[in-house]
């Protein structure tokens, strides 16, 4: 799930996974109150709120991301925290630009500049990940071909393990690739579905789009459900490097 793109002065480590589904109705009336405490109000380059700042800003997000960005059991929206900083900075532009679909996070964050969006970035990365129960409602069936699939893939179908791409315990590699466990499943579902269905693209090559269309329906519930089913590892940062040092396919956007 990779995107491209960002500001050169942005650290080589350097958001959101946001799904693609309404906010309840209960928070669809104070958005304009999450903008503001959101900081979604124009921002100049050079206006770049302090760390301290930037957590008092932030806190409305918890709303549906969780303390500091950790949303813990099945909730359909994901944890942020602890995702590679690029990775959550071109979601955050990605949002902003159109790339991905979500009315109230592309309200949110349409005034903000990519030195501000950067700030967010930075900080969610710098917080400690949420440990996550595992998922306990997949079919023996489901885990067996969510398991083949993403440790093995389909060469005949030229699908690569998801494990080349996302390192070898899945937490993701630096700079710019995100981890895949720790999701809810409904999550990790929606947004390999909308890879496939062309409501969420990258630069192309469109690797995740191009793998997702090559799959079935149930076979992207099945990976979802046996990532979910995963427990997140303990003191699991994303990896430095790939397992191969180099990706399997080609994919845009995706920084050395």
């Amino acid at each position: 799930m990779l995107h491209h793109g960002g500001p050169p002065d942005l650290a080589p480590h350097l958001l959101m996974r946001c799904s693609n589904r309404r906010l309840p109705r209960w928070l669809a009336v104070p958005v304009v109150l999450l903008m503001i405490l959101c900081g979604a109000t124009p921002v100049a380059a050079q206006d770049v709120p302090a760390a301290a700042e930037m957590a008092d800003r932030l806190k409305a997000c918890a709303a549906c991301h969780g303390d500091e960005g950790r949303t813990v059991g099945d909730a359909y929206y994901p944890s942020i925290a602890g995702k590679p900083a690029r990775y959550l900075y071109n979601q955050l532009v990605s949002f902003r630009d159109g790339r991905r679909q979500h009315r109230v996070m592309a309200a949110m964050l349409r005034t903000m500049s990519d030195r501000y969006l950067g700030a967010i970035a930075t900080y969610y990365a710098a917080r400690p990940h949420a440990r996550q129960p595992a998922f306990e409602g997949a079919t023996a069936e489901q885990l067996a071909i969510g398991e083949r699939l993403t440790v093995a893939g389909d060469a005949s179908r030229n699908i690569p393990p998801c494990q080349d791409c996302h390192g070898e315990q899945l937490t993701g590699v630096q700079p710019s690739i995100p981890g895949l466990r720790g999701l809810p499943t409904r999550y990790l579902d929606a947004q390999i579905s909308a890879w496939k269905q062309g409501q969420r693209q990258a630069a192309a090559p469109d690797c995740m789009g191009k793998i997702a269309r090559s799959l079935s329906g149930a076979e992207i519930t099945a990976i979802s459900a046996w990532l979910a089913s995963q427990p997140y590892p303990d003191n699991a940062p994303p990896a430095d490097r790939l397992p191969h040092e180099q990706l399997p396919i080609d994919c845009g956007g995706v920084l050395p």
